[in-house]
This record gives structure tokens, C-alpha cells and sequence, in this order.
């Protein structure tokens, strides 16, 4: 209990010491349009939290986000298992995945612009950007189980689905995991900035654009970290549900 509460009191403070930085910088441009001081930001924030319209744009938000991460790990799964067990499958796959790796997100969102109505572009989008992290997280993680195992099962003709349970799962899970909580992060920044060209009628992004034309900078300040604060729980929630499975 001691050491938790030392945890916490540490992590308020280093809170504490950034936002005095941020409080000294913005003291120091002397201009709120530039850079306003934490107290501002905070006062428009919390005007924002009043409104029904901030509600309705971030749940949107959040809804577009768990679309398009959720799709991306069910089909990253998916594919990377089929890949990892036919070699065929991943030398095809492999061309496509380094492509889209390369692609700047900007012109995946400019294409899907293209192809899609504003609020599928920001899960297309997603998607493509998030899919490749967890593909290539289950392929590895598959090619590192240990090859023994997978002979021994095979000798003493373990069923598959014991196989799968007890050697492939306790493997990739870790990788998956990790792949997970890389996507939850990019899955916000992707999906925020498809918001910002798609335009979305409800979304986070909107309001960002919106900010940025009337040159309301606090206003942007609190929308980001309204982004930031998001991005955080959703890691947060997964951290307890992946110990809750642990247990």
C-alpha cells in the first residue's frame, strides 16, 4: 500500500513540474495565442464538458476508434495466423504489408477520401494503418514458438486444439498484447486526423479544424488533451482486462 501511494505521488509530481514548465513557457511568449497558460486551457475545458455537442463529438469519436481498432486486431489475427502457418501466404502478403508501411497516412486518408463518405474514412484509415501492426506481431510471435514443443505435441498426438491452447496461445500473447497498445495509440492519431479532413458532423476532429480557423488556441489545447486523456483510458482499461485474464 506504501509503495502505491509513493507511485502516485510521484506521478502527480512529475504531472506538476510539466505543467509549471508549460505555465513558465507560456508566461514567457507573453501571447495566449501562441501558447496559452494551463489555467486557460483548463477553463475552456471545462466549458466544453458542460456542452451536450462536446458529448455527441467525442462518443462518435470513441465509437470510429474502437471500429477501427477492433477490425484491425480480428483481421491482423486472422491473416498473420493463415500467413505464419503457409509460407506461400506470407512471401504473397509480404509486398503489401511493406507498402503500406511506407504509405504517409496522409495519402491513405486522401485516397479513401476518394473511395469512401466521411465517417467510413476514418476506419478505412485505421485500419490500414493499424492491421499491419498486428500482423506482423502474430507472425513473429508464431515463428517463436519453440519448434520442439511443436514435434513433442505432434509425437505424443496432441489434439490441435490443446496445441493452439497450451503452446501457440501462451506464445503470441504477448506480441498480440503488444501490438494492441501500439494500435490504441495510433489508432487515436490516425483516426483524429482522418476527422480533420473528413469532417465528420460529430467527431473530435471537426472541432480541432474548427479551433484552428478561428484561432482559438486554447480551445485546441483542450480538444488535444480531450485526444490525449482518451487515448489513456483505452490503454488503461486493457492493461486491467488483459491482468484480469491473467488471475
Amino acid at each position: 500500500m506504501k509503495i502505491s501511494t509513493t507511485k502516485e505521488i510521484r506521478k502527480i509530481s512529475i504531472l506538476i513540474f510539466w505543467m509549471l514548465i508549460w505555465e513558465l513557457c507560456s508566461l514567457f511568449i507573453n501571447n495566449s495565442l501562441l501558447l496559452p497558460s494551463p489555467l486557460e486551457v483548463i477553463e475552456v475545458l471545462v466549458q466544453l464538458v458542460k456542452k451536450i455537442y462536446f458529448w455527441e463529438c467525442a462518443f462518435n469519436s470513441v465509437l470510429r476508434v474502437i471500429a477501427g481498432v477492433s477490425l484491425s486486431i480480428g483481421i491482423g489475427i486472422f491473416i498473420g495466423i493463415i500467413a505464419a502457418v503457409n509460407k506461400f501466404i506470407e512471401e504473397l502478403l509480404e509486398p503489401l504489408i511493406v507498402c503500406i508501411k511506407a504509405t504517409p497516412v496522409m495519402s491513405i486518408i486522401i485516397l479513401a477520401l476518394v473511395w469512401f463518405k466521411a465517417s467510413n474514412v476514418v476506419i478505412f484509415t485505421s485500419v490500414l494503418t493499424c492491421f499491419p501492426i498486428i500482423y506482423t506481431n502474430v507472425l513473429e510471435g508464431i515463428k517463436a514458438v519453440d519448434k520442439n514443443l511443436i514435434e513433442m505435441a505432434s509425437v505424443y498426438k496432441v489434439k490441435n486444439k490443446y496445441i493452439i491452447k497450451d503452446i501457440y496461445l501462451p506464445y503470441i500473447k504477448h506480441y498480440i498484447v503488444s501490438g494492441v497498445l501500439m494500435c490504441l495509440g495510433m489508432g487515436w492519431k490516425v483516426s483524429v486526423a482522418s476527422e480533420v479532413l473528413s469532417i465528420p458532423k460529430y467527431s473530435i476532429g471537426l472541432n480541432l479544424l474548427n479551433a484552428k480557423s478561428t484561432l482559438e488556441t486554447a480551445e485546441l489545447f483542450a480538444w488535444t488533451i480531450v485526444i490525449v486523456a482518451l487515448s489513456f483510458i483505452f490503454e488503461i482499461i486493457f492493461k486491467y482486462y488483459i491482468k484480469g485474464q491473467e488471475q
